[in-house]
């Protein structure tokens, strides 16, 4: 097999370890990783900003809820879309256009006159965003073998991870710095140079893969599943401010015969033989089986952890943005510090890396609880620390090497939605734990106050980690 075309030849080795295709040099996977962090960190950058968007736009609670929903459901509803696509006519074609319509949207954002036109281009920029993220992890899986593909797919899981912690972070900061008069359109406008970085990366180090089957879209399948997605994702991200309302009931309740139509429909179209959108054979395959159900419960309380540690740092200690970002720099230096650390125990102590780390976030959420429930004053920001060191040292540990076990048993002709399937997983296990987590923390505060809700809501997620160790014990790395 020859060498792609038009791929530069940027490292010694210009195959796989197995001999079957191009490889991945460091420049082409700092490429991807950088894309894949901007699609990541604008899910959560934006999450301090709504308070000051909504002054300056006049822009009530839903149509806020909607800035962070719209992105949240266009994305997930496209992820497995995005994927297949990348598969069909070339990944990094794909990411390359999704990255340029994502720079688009993100100027439209930060240029937006009104929050209904602030709405529209987050949607348009999540539906851009679904064409990238599918590609990046699938390019990792069809340029990279053995040791080079965990090590790749570590990193992968912990730049994804730091960019959700770190977003939050920086767009306090940017909110914050008010750069040349922007205020909130700053975290928005910051993605059009550094796109323009991206794009020249991808185009130059990132070598054009795709799958060697070529198999027709699978249109009812994409709609389907586009209908599922948003029947869960719009009231789980929107129900809560609109104060559960009769319609969000309703579409959560046909959410579940919306996803079994989904399946039949893809499961005859694969028993035809023909290839469907997402191949049930493919979430049957052990490590899906046994490794997305940890991972979404893990990511499930990572929504919801960020959710409610923002909103209670600002509401219940009186931090301002900056402050309240500030205060989570000790978990996402022990996430970024775990997520160096579980690729490379991973070898020696297999799938026990994954249980470990479960463990390490349960001790570190168990303390975190205790620590806000006995100490909330002005200084809690520091009596937490070793509590969130813990919690993301834990988490940092388990997840990246749970991404590579997820993705190890997909053909790589099938990378792209193998991917998407992923994604979407992670999504819907964000909108949950955001919408779960936060009920409760919104449900208790008026009653009982910040501390303690916030206290409570911690170890709702003690709970969930707890459980999730159990689950862990079955995975096999």
């Amino acid at each position: 097999m020859t060498q792609t075309a038009n791929a530069p030849r940027l490292a010694p080795v210009d195959r796989t370890t197995d001999g079957t295709g191009p490889a991945l040099s460091g420049l082409g996977l700092f490429a991807i990783l950088f894309t894949a962090t901007l699609s990541s960190m604008d899910a959560f950058i934006v999450n301090v900003a709504l308070p000051t968007i909504g002054a300056d736009l006049k822009a009530g609670p839903a149509a806020l809820e909607l800035v962070v929903a719209g992105y949240a459901t266009a994305y997930a509803s496209l992820l497995v879309l995005g994927g297949r696509l990348g598969d069909a006519f070339g990944r990094r074609r794909l990411m390359l256009w999704g990255l340029t319509g994502f720079g688009a949207a993100s100027l439209l954002c930060g240029l937006a006159p009104s929050g209904g036109a602030l709405v529209a281009a987050r949607i348009l920029q999540g539906a851009t965003a679904a064409l990238m993220l599918p590609q990046a992890m699938a390019t990792i899986q069809a340029t990279t073998a053995g040791h080079r593909r965990a090590r790749a797919m570590g990193l992968f899981g912990a730049i994804v991870g730091l960019a959700m912690a770190f977003g939050q972070i920086l767009g306090g900061v940017m909110v914050g710095a008010d750069i040349a008069g922007t205020g909130w359109r700053s975290v928005f406008l910051i993605n059009v140079p550094a796109i323009a970085l991206a794009a020249v990366l991808l185009a130059r180090a990132v070598p054009e893969t795709r799958s060697p089957k070529s198999a027709p879209l699978d249109p009812l399948g994409a709609v389907l599943l586009g209908t599922a997605m948003v029947l869960l994702l719009v009231p789980l991200t929107e129900g809560r401010a609109a104060g559960w309302p009769a319609w969000s009931w309703i579409c959560l309740g046909a959410f579940p015969f919306a996803a079994a139509v989904f399946l039949t429909v893809q499961r005859r179209k694969e028993r035809a033989g023909a290839v469907p959108l997402l191949p049930p054979s493919l979430l049957a395959l052990p490590g899906m089986r046994r490794g997305l159900p940890v991972m979404m419960l893990s990511m499930a309380g990572f929504g919801g952890f960020l959710f409610a540690s923002a909103v209670a740092i600002q509401q219940g200690l009186d931090y301002g943005p900056v402050a309240a970002g500030f205060a989570l720099v000790p978990y996402a230096l022990a996430f970024f510090t775990g997520s160096a650390l579980g690729p490379r125990l991973a070898p020696r102590l297999g799938s026990r890396a994954v249980t470990i780390g479960v463990a390490v976030q349960f001790v570190g959420l168990a303390a975190l609880a205790c620590t806000v429930a006995a100490a909330w004053t002005a200084s809690a920001a520091f009596a937490m620390a070793p509590a969130l060191i813990a919690t993301g040292l834990g988490q940092g540990l388990h997840l990246p090497v749970l991404f590579r076990v997820v993705l190890a048993e997909v053909p790589r002709e099938r990378a792209g939605v193998g991917s998407g399937a992923m994604a979407t997983s992670q999504q819907v296990a964000l909108a949950s734990g955001v919408a779960i987590l936060g009920a409760v923390f919104l449900h208790l505060a008026p009653e009982i106050g910040v501390q303690e809700a916030y206290a409570w809501t911690i170890a709702v997620q003690a709970v969930s980690a707890l459980v999730n160790v159990g689950l862990s014990l079955r995975v096999r790395a």
